[in-house]
């Protein structure tokens, strides 16, 4: 994840590496947890997904939806305990 400046909030580049032709999204606060909003483009040969979003600020909680499976971003520092008995990736901005 690296931050880019805006004027309000920030340009948030989400990445992921996965399996070549998985389908990837990024889901979180920034979205209302909408699995399928926000999906990740990849290179097919290298598994590396990204996208770009716009994100408001404040602290946002987040997670990859690779295939259907949720998982916490494994380059993300900050995390916390959801409701469900898993991780979150956490953002301040």
């Amino acid at each position: 994840m690296r931050l880019l400046t805006a004027e309000t909030g920030r340009r948030v580049r989400f990445e992921l590496r996965a399996e070549p032709g998985s389908k990837v999204y990024v889901a979180g606060t920034f979205n209302n947890w909408d699995p399928t909003a926000n999906r990740l483009k990849d290179n097919p040969d290298s598994g590396h997904f990204t996208t770009e979003l716009h994100v408001p600020a404040g602290t946002h909680e987040y997670k990859f939806v690779v295939n259907g499976v949720w998982t916490a971003d494994p380059k993300c520092p900050a995390w916390s305990l959801n409701g469900m008995g898993s991780l979150n990736s956490v953002i301040h901005i």
